[in-house]
């Protein structure tokens, strides 16, 4: 790859060796100067950070509660070319055990299992572009914490103008593209843009029987039933909200199902019930990725996420449902 260093055999090898290096060595010196670009942006579903401590500051919120974490790439999918840059769409897998008091409260001593999902941007050996989505919805219900309740308290003290993300605090980097017109890519967007537009038959006409999703929650569905539960349920609850396709990919590789990786959105009102209760009316937006396997009889896999806990932070702040830190007091963690 050129610009790369040639220990790399091509995109995916290389976000292998960051996940390693900075997720599970947590090598927050040479290594991370080396992956980081000084100017990298880096969105989070809460939150948007700059520079290579964002990247730091993401694995160490983590890292401190878990202290033990690892964190295993279940797949990458990729687009674009080394002269002109890359953009790859990881899956990981994280583990440990809830040692450590932080970001998810007292330890409890529980063993912990949840995904992230990153759309990241690489040229000349360094990131410089990235969107992140956490699967915090799984945590908190491994730990028994109430997704609204932390989303709350995550909220205290905090500025709401400034987090958690959406478009009127969003910066534009360095990668502009959309991603590629591979086929299984433009397939899989036309299904979900089908679907979000209530076309809600298209899920038993394209999933095949015994496909198997993975949710936000940690939820595993089966069928077609389950994944029209599940984009029914989030419709539902925005039902004014216009969807969006922001990136897609599709490979075919080797040894593999075909695949496709997108990058999407819903921004609007809340008002309509689902998971998320009573309508509220407050502003919305929800970043969400969504990556899926195909096989003869239509999708057979699907792996989709987004933060409740930054939905629910959203709702808080409109409602005016926060709690108030006291002047000289810190609240306990949820």
């Amino acid at each position: 790859m050129r610009g790369f260093d040639p220990g790399f055999r091509d995109y995916p090898d290389y976000l292998h060796q960051v996940t390693e290096a900075l997720w599970n060595r947590r090598a927050f010196g040479a290594p991370l100067a080396a992956f980081a670009h000084p100017q990298l942006i880096l969105r989070g579903s809460d939150a948007i950070g700059y520079g290579p401590e964002a990247l730091r500051g993401t694995v160490t919120e983590l890292a401190s509660a878990l202290p033990g974490l690892q964190a295993v790439t279940e797949d990458v999918q990729w687009s674009g070319a080394p002269q002109v840059g890359m953009l790859g769409a990881q899956r990981l897998v994280i583990s440990g055990r809830h040692d450590a008091a932080g970001l998810f409260g007292a330890p409890t001593g529980k063993r912990l299992r949840f995904r992230v999902m990153a759309d990241l941007y690489g040229k000349d050996n360094r990131l410089s572009d990235g969107w992140m989505v956490r699967d915090t919805g799984a945590v908190l219900r491994q730990l028994g914490i109430g997704v609204a309740d932390w989303a709350r308290q995550r909220m205290a003290g905090r500025d709401p103008d400034l987090m958690p993300l959406r478009p009127e605090i969003d910066s534009i980097g360095p990668y502009t593209g959309q991603g590629d017109s591979n086929q299984w890519g433009v397939a899989f967007a036309g299904l979900l843009s089908r679907i979000m537009t209530a076309d809600f038959a298209s899920i038993p006409a394209q999933y095949d029987g015994a496909a198997r999703m993975v949710y936000p929650g940690g939820v595993i569905g089966r069928g077609a039933s389950a994944a029209e539960r599940f984009w029914l349920g989030l419709r539902g609850a925005f039902p004014s909200a216009e969807f969006r396709i922001h990136h897609r990919i599709g490979m075919e590789t080797r040894q593999l199902p075909p695949r496709a990786a997108l990058r999407w959105s819903l921004s609007g009102r809340h008002d309509g019930w689902g998971p998320f209760g009573r309508p509220t009316g407050a502003q919305v937006h929800v970043m969400g990725m969504s990556h899926a396997e195909f096989g003869p009889g239509g999708l057979r896999r699907e792996w989709t996420l987004f933060d409740e806990a930054a939905v629910w932070m959203q709702i808080h702040c409109a409602t005016g449902n926060l709690i108030e830190r006291r002047q000289g007091q810190q609240l306990a963690a949820v």
